[in-house]
Order: C-alpha cells, then sequence, then structure tokens
C-alpha cells in the first residue's frame, strides 16, 4: 500500500483548486495518509441519511456534512500573500525541519 508524504496537515488553511467547490478556501479538520484525502472545513458537503438511534442519543434526519477531497485537489496558502503556493522544506541552524511557503519564504510551521 503506497502513501503520499502529503505538506498537507491538520489547521492548514487550504484552497480547493479542482471540483465542485473550486474556489473555495477552508481548514483541515482531519487527514486521511493511507487514502490521500482531506476533510477539509465547508468543502464537498454531502447529505447522510441517518437512522434514529437511541442507544448512542443520535436523531434520525438528513445531515450535512463534510466527506474527504483528494489531496491533489487543494493548495496551501500561503500565510503572507494569502494565495495558493507550493511547500518547500527547510532545515534550520538547530537541525528541526521547517515547511516553507514557496511563494513567500516564510514558515507556515508556527
Amino acid at each position: 500500500m503506497s502513501r503520499l508524504d502529503t505538506p498537507v496537515r491538520k489547521n492548514d488553511n487550504v484552497l480547493v483548486i479542482a471540483g465542485k467547490d473550486r474556489g473555495r478556501r477552508g481548514r483541515v479538520l482531519k487527514v486521511l495518509p493511507e487514502k490521500n484525502r482531506l476533510v477539509v472545513e465547508g468543502v464537498n458537503m454531502i447529505k447522510r441519511h441517518t437512522k434514529p438511534n437511541p442507544n448512542r442519543n443520535v436523531k434520525g434526519g438528513i445531515v450535512e456534512r463534510e466527506s474527504p477531497i483528494h489531496v491533489s485537489n487543494v493548495a496551501i496558502v500561503d500565510p503572507k500573500s494569502d494565495a495558493p503556493t507550493r511547500i518547500r522544506m527547510k532545515v534550520l541552524a538547530n537541525g528541526t525541519r521547517v515547511r516553507v511557503a514557496a511563494r513567500s519564504g516564510l514558515a507556515i510551521d508556527k
């Protein structure tokens, strides 16, 4: 099973660059590395028909929630220019690796 080592992490701000939600921005809620997919806040919404389950205290009905989107369909947003960018890895003087926006050179990791 191959896994893409994606530079996208939880709580990153991303821009959808392909698909039905193209142009939408959102925060990454969940990363699914084994499937190369992400769950982005407010993007790729689906309607889930759920049965009521009194044991789990779940109400029945139609629930709208986010569905995973492929990692190739999103781009990380540059914190400086607020535009989509690619990611580069940079090794700091103390030896730690940090993600850097290719567009501005600004570190994305806090």
